[in-house]
């Protein structure tokens, strides 16, 4: 197994560079040291093994403040493992510095990072913080509250339950964003044309309640995404893209994106598509593989999410994609989701359902469901059609953006496109 974000060699114990990344494993989710093994895995061995590892244990507890959580054993072939525990008292610092890592590479973290990461060691989070402007009103939130709850009216009572304001403290940044004004970036709506020069509209919803920035959001959603048809002596609502799979995008991205960033949630409106970037990667606890099939959710802002839930925008925490991958579940192409270090990516499709596909690519696509990649050679003998069909109807289902081809010759292969990123 090779170097990641996890698992680190050490060939010798002379450096100590190996301190950074135990700050850095402390600080983010744990990992492990080996030392004695050269960067390719091949084990070397250190001399004096029981030296080593006492050596080894009295820097960390001489170099790391505070000292973190670890495991020091000595293994096959006299190389020593070292197990980091991801710690509570952070930040843990080596040399007055706090570290991450990234990819292979241990970095310094800036000066954002470093500020997470003391909330972190306080048990405290952005948004549970005082705000700075404590002069709110809440016109839009009790309009709301009085609609869904059936409140009288929003008091100090109402707010504490909510968590968004304590006698001690007074309001936290949670309710400065559901404020009707605050200094907090919103929502940045771009609708564009044949490409990203062609902007067609925009609008910029920023400083104002989360609630009045999801209305805006779905406002911009149905202005380009709905439309009426007449069947007959009824009238229906046509959606390209389906409405509750955006509103759980978009009220997903308000309650998940990192607020102390000044950046505003991204949404680029295409013909043929719909992406929303926001701003803060995943939390630390959270991996991208667990995100991206649903398994979990860990909610970086639980007040505003406790909002957001106890008004219906969202349902049960944890199951917004698997909600929106349920609403393209007879959609040949589905939403894709990207988790970059410092943003999210949520790809909506317009909906393209099996109807629109001729025979032969119907019988192509229920065989490509079942193997993600095949040669033109397996595909024949599995569907039966002949050389030249076969042929056209993969062209045209390139064309259409259904699958790909890579390779040439006989090692040409198609692969579904179903899931491609825009």
């Amino acid at each position: 197994m090779g170097e990641n974000k996890q698992l680190e060699y050490k060939a010798t114990i002379s450096s100590n560079t190996f301190l950074k990344t135990v700050s850095a494993y402390a600080n983010y989710g744990g990992g492990k040291i080996l030392f004695g093994v050269s960067d390719d895995g091949e084990i070397l061995g250190v001399n004096d093994p029981v030296e080593a590892k006492l050596n080894l244990e009295n820097k960390i507890n001489d170099s790391i403040s505070p000292v973190p959580e670890y495991a020091l054993e000595i293994q096959e072939g006299n190389s020593i493992s070292l197990t980091v525990f991801e710690g509570m008292y952070k930040p843990y610092m080596y040399k007055g510095k706090a570290y991450k890592r990234n990819d292979t590479a241990t970095i310094e973290v800036d000066r954002l990072e470093y500020s997470r990461l003391i909330l972190e060691g306080q048990g405290q989070s952005f948004e549970e913080m005082p705000a700075l402007r404590q002069e709110l009103t809440f016109s839009r939130l009790e309009e709301e509250l009085v609609r869904v709850l059936e409140v009288e009216k929003l008091d100090k009572d109402i707010l504490k339950t909510l968590e968004l304001y304590s006698e001690r403290k007074g309001y936290n940044n949670a309710a400065a964003l559901l404020a009707d004004k605050n200094d907090f970036k919103g929502v940045d709506m771009v609708r564009f044309g044949k490409d990203i020069d062609e902007i067609m509209d925009r609008e910029v919803v920023e400083k104002v309640s989360l609630l009045i920035q999801l209305e805006k959001s779905m406002e911009m959603y149905r202005k380009y995404y709905q439309y009426e048809k007449i069947d007959g002596m009824e009238r229906r609502t046509i959606e390209k893209i389906p409405e509750k799979a955006y509103r759980e995008a978009i009220a997903n991205a308000l309650v998940h994106r990192a607020w102390d960033v000044k950046a505003s949630i991204k949404v680029s409106m295409f013909e043929d598509r719909i992406e929303i970037s926001s701003p803060g990667g995943l939390p630390s606890e959270l991996s991208a593989d667990e995100y991206v099939n649903g398994q979990i959710s860990i909610l970086r802002n639980p007040i505003i999410g406790n909002v957001f839930f106890r008004l219906k925008y969202i349902e049960k925490f944890g199951t917004g994609i698997l909600r929106i991958n349920h609403l393209y579940q007879n959609s040949l192409k589905k939403p894709v989701y990207k988790v970059f270090e410092n943003s999210i990516k949520v790809v909506l499709p317009v909906i393209e359902e099996m109807g629109e596909l001729t025979e032969m690519e119907r019988i192509v696509w229920k065989q490509m469901q079942k193997q993600k990649e095949m040669t033109r050679i397996q595909m024949e003998r599995s569907t039966g059609i002949k050389k030249d069909t076969l042929l056209r109807t993969l062209n045209g289902m390139i064309e259409k953006g259904l699958i790909q081809k890579a390779g040439a010759g006989r090692g040409t292969k198609y692969m579904r496109n179903v899931t491609a990123d825009h």
